[in-house]
């Protein structure tokens, strides 16, 4: 179980920004977590699935990256389990990671993720999605994840309908089709994104670097393009209507 243990610590430190002061809580953490899944090995993965989620509802930072680093191995190793687990990291971070309307939002609130939210972003984006069922849809909706690391996530068809995005790092990222309706964009690097068909109706993109960026029948209806970065970017067949440019 010890060399269980330590990739476990070592995948975990991987989504973790470096020089992170709970690595050794964490690793504590996942000692105590894979002794209780080691006690039950005989029913893996069914049973280590549901003592993650029972281990995930508990609500502390530690325990839930260990937690997700467990999810993404089933999620791995176990295709039946792919899509629930995704759904169970995105219910995780709506619950956990809520939007709130700008009017509650003061000017000096930390945008610096939750380091549990930026791991079960980081799973969800790196994915294999050949294991994704057809006709299904990551739901991202309605979550407050400002300064979001998803540098080229595969977050294609995905629902971010009111998502607030400012200040994310979604350079190369794929979002082709996704839901970005009413999503505040404001200064989110979307460098070489690809945003084709993607719904950006009524978004604001206030200050967005979209250089290179892949528009082709993207929907712009009534966005907010004020400041933003467009060089290069691909805008043929998009739906620019009314969408604003200047104050």
């Amino acid at each position: 179980m010890l060399t269980v243990i330590i990739n476990a610590f070592q995948g975990i430190k991987n989504i973790l920004p470096t020089n992170n002061g709970q690595l050794a809580k964490i690793y504590l953490r996942i000692h105590d977590f894979y002794g209780k899944v080691n006690q039950t090995q005989q029913h893996l993965p069914k049973e280590s699935l549901r003592i993650a989620i029972e281990e995930l509802g508990k609500k502390t930072i530690e325990t839930s990256l260990a937690v997700i680093n467990d999810l993404e191995q089933i999620a791995q190793n176990h295709a039946q389990y792919h899509w629930v687990i995704m759904g169970i990291l995105t219910t995780f971070i709506r619950e956990n990671a809520p939007y709130m309307p700008q009017e509650k939002l003061t000017s000096n609130l930390s945008t610096k993720l939750r380091v549990d939210i930026q791991a079960a972003l980081t799973v969800i984006a790196r994915r294999d999605v050949n294991k994704d069922p057809e006709n299904e849809q990551l739901d991202l909706s309605h979550t407050d994840i400002r300064g979001a690391n998803l540098n080229r996530a595969n977050l294609e068809q995905t629902n971010l309908y009111q998502a607030n995005l400012a200040g994310a790092n979604l350079t190369e990222a794929n979002l082709a089709g996704a839901i970005l309706s009413a999503a505040n964009l404001e200064d989110t690097n979307l460098y070489l994104a690809n945003l084709e068909g993607a719904i950006l109706s009524a978004a604001s993109l206030k200050g967005a670097n979209l250089e290179g960026a892949n528009l082709h029948c993207a929907s712009l209806y009534l966005a907010r393009l004020n400041g933003a970065v467009l060089n290069d970017a691909i805008l043929d067949g998009a739906n620019l209507r009314e969408a604003k440019f200047s104050e």
